[in-house]
């Protein structure tokens, strides 16, 4: 609840006035994207996960096989893309639908 000398922001989304600090949660959670695997259990930073499928990495020459372990992934923004580091394979980002959470 919003003390009495806290200051209220017009929310244009909404037409309300709202207090400041409740405002900034409404932005914050509405900046949040939820990414999922395969499966649909919920990724987060520093998850590590395995590939469901060969994948072939452009650039690179290289498969990755069925299996590999890609420990601690990091989230772009993007509800269907991960950053991942790989030995061998620089700026490595995977499609989530391709990975299941170990």
């Amino acid at each position: 609840m919003a003390s009495d000398d806290e200051d209220y922001v017009y929310d244009e989304d909404s037409g309300e006035w709202l207090p400041a600090s409740e405002l900034a949660a409404k932005r914050a959670a509405a900046d949040t994207v939820e990414v999922r695997d395969a499966v649909g259990n919920p990724l987060a930073d520093g998850d590590s996960v395995t590939l469901i499928k060969d994948l072939d990495v452009k650039g690179a020459g290289q498969t990755l096989k069925r299996g590999t372990v890609i420990p601690s992934i990091r989230l772009t923004g993007d509800a269907q893309e991960i950053d991942c580091r790989y030995p061998g394979i620089k700026g490595l980002v995977l499609r989530a639908e391709f990975v299941r959470k170990r």
